[in-house]
């Protein structure tokens, strides 16, 4: 049979042969391990058998899909290694951390720096064995009863509600786990990790895409993590946990009071942000807003300005994205494509233009961009403020002082605004924050910036390359977080959004973006009642009906 491997060339082999052998053939082409391949426009596991003629496209540890199935594969090791020397512990995979992931383990005692330092001594014990992690195909009756045995309750939460007759179902070691998407085929692959106590719990480190085969060193975040506490207190308030708790509330019809309390939780946390810049009002002039795409920025900006007018102040609102630079103009990334996200992409002459006449009390008129044509807009209507008017400025690069190096800082304010997911699949499947935050933007930009779900896939990893350069390294120099996540908005998406996905067919390069997602969605109930939701809610700005907005 005649294999052809992209960016190495075409074999002809005789007879059958595994995707993790023919790896091993072709390793000193391909930089870093592979973990995974592409198969005939399918992803495929390294176990899966080639009988017939197909394309092959290797995927290495520098790939998004490659890196998100070692970090799986790795928390699977970090599981087993927990449970073997903590036998009667219950292990929470709760969030991303200072480039790794904060893990908590739950028992009768607090866990010590000793316990760590016996679960990181199991794990490469593990790897070192390189025993395989094998695959099973269980009948779902039967995977809820072992679960159940197990006391796995988060786990028969959520799988109750698959559609499908069959799980797959992972083995290390004597230990059956469920995991949303594929494994390696053994503990050997997972070379790089450390872990750190981090009281209450554990941080699991693990290389990035950037640099693969070496653990990426821990940033201390202080004020994200203090986020993150918050949000969880706000899962116990609602009572929702993981994915399975959600569906059982909304399939006994507490959809409503779900989104009454969550959008409660939201709108008191803004009240409390617009009274800490209340209190400070007569020297800040400029609030600045900033956070990764679509973690709904506009949205907070104007819900914190009727906050603000409530403690008696007058503010205005300017948004960055108003500023973009003709789209035929916009720089060149790396990757040859425009990059939307480089500060280089806002002409920053003209605001800090307006800028400054506004707090000079010169009259503006601002503008609009278009994002339809890819050009700005202007209105007929010059504003004008008066000094006890704060300046609100929204927009991906508001913490940068690059855009507002001429205020000074006493006179500034900083809210970092982000969708951190606080809920989870089960105890061991965590929610990608930058996945709840593509579906928002998907939906959004089909109606609102004439893109189809291809278009807005193709541009994500740029987009997140941009997060990564321009917001992520200033968060931490926040005033305040806001996190915008609420915990039924993908119930809500998943109807918008199902329909653009399926759009995307096999031989596009977007099609395994699209099958994740879609499997992604289908761990969710729908909410298809949007009665409750509040025309100021944040998911307004993706789903449409907003009162903000024409």
């Amino acid at each position: 049979m005649k294999i052809t491997i992209k960016d190495i060339g075409e074999t002809t082999i005789d007879g059958p042969v595994t995707l993790l052998e023919l790896a091993k053939v072709y390793k000193h082409d391909i930089h870093y391990p592979v973990i995974a391949a592409v198969v005939n426009d399918n992803l495929r596991e390294l176990t899966y058998n080639l009988d017939k003629d197909a394309t092959v496209k290797f995927l290495d540890m520098s790939t998004e899909v490659g890196m998100k199935i070692y970090l799986r594969s790795l928390i699977f090791l970090f599981v087993k290694a927990c449970y073997d020397i903590i036998p009667d512990c219950r292990v929470h995979v709760e969030h991303s951390l200072g480039n790794s992931l904060y893990c908590e383990i739950m028992r009768s005692e607090p866990i010590s720096e000793d316990d760590v330092e016996l679960i990181e001594n199991r794990m490469h014990q593990l790897v070192e064995q390189d025993l395989p992690i094998k695959k099973y195909k269980m009948p779902i009756d039967d995977a809820l009863s072992m679960f159940k045995k197990a006391g796995m309750e988060d786990k028969v939460r959520v799988l109750k509600y698959r559609k499908n007759m069959f799980l797959n179902i992972y083995e290390m070691d004597g230990m059956k786990d469920y995991f949303y998407g594929y494994m390696l085929p053994s503990t050997g692959f997972l070379k790089w990790f450390k872990l750190k106590f981090y009281l209450p719990g554990i941080i699991l480190q693990y290389p990035n895409r950037s640099n693969p085969t070496h653990v990426a060193k821990y940033h201390e975040q202080p004020k994200l993590s203090s986020i993150f506490r918050e949000s969880d207190r706000w899962g116990h308030i609602l009572g929702i946990p993981d994915v399975g708790a959600l569906n059982d509330h909304i399939k006994s019809g507490k959809s409503g009071q779900i989104i009454r309390i969550a959008e409660a939780l939201h709108e008191k946390k803004i009240a409390q942000i617009a009274d800490s810049i209340n209190k400070n009002s007569d020297q800040l002039r400029i609030i600045l807003i900033a956070g990764p795409s679509s973690s709904g920025k506009t949205t907070f900006a104007q819900r914190l300005i009727v906050q603000l007018m409530v403690n008696g102040l007058r503010p205005i609102s300017i948004s960055l994205d108003d500023y973009f630079i003709d789209r035929d103009k916009t720089p060149i990334g790396e990757d040859g494509k425009p990059d939307f996200e480089a500060l280089e992409a806002i002409e920053l002459r003209l605001f800090n233009q307006h800028l400054t006449k506004l707090i000079q009390g010169k009259e503006v008129i601002l503008p609009r961009y278009n994002f339809h044509t890819g050009k700005r807009e202007y209105s007929k209507f010059p504003i004008k403020i008066e000094k006890d008017q704060p300046i609100i400025i929204e927009g991906i690069h508001g913490l940068n002082e690059r855009l507002t190096e001429s205020i000074p800082k006493e006179n500034k304010f900083k809210i970092y605004v982000s969708a951190l997911t606080q809920l989870s699949i089960d105890n061991h499947n965590r929610i990608s924050t930058t996945d709840t935050r593509l579906l928002r933007r998907l939906v959004r930009d089909s109606w609102s910036r004439s893109a189809d779900a291809k278009k807005t896939i193709s541009m994500w990893s740029s987009v997140l390359k941009g997060a990564e350069k321009n917001i992520f390294p200033y968060q931490e120099e926040a005033d305040v977080m806001f996190n915008s996540a609420l915990v039924y908005e993908v119930s809500i998406l998943k109807k918008y959004v199902e329909p653009l996905l399926r759009q995307i067919k096999p031989q596009d390069p977007e099609y395994i973006k699209a099958k994740h997602l879609l499997k992604f969605l289908e761990y969710f109930e729908p909410i298809n009642d949007e009665k409750d939701i509040p025309l100021t809610s944040i998911i307004r700005e993706f789903i449409g009906g907003s009162c903000f907005y024409d």
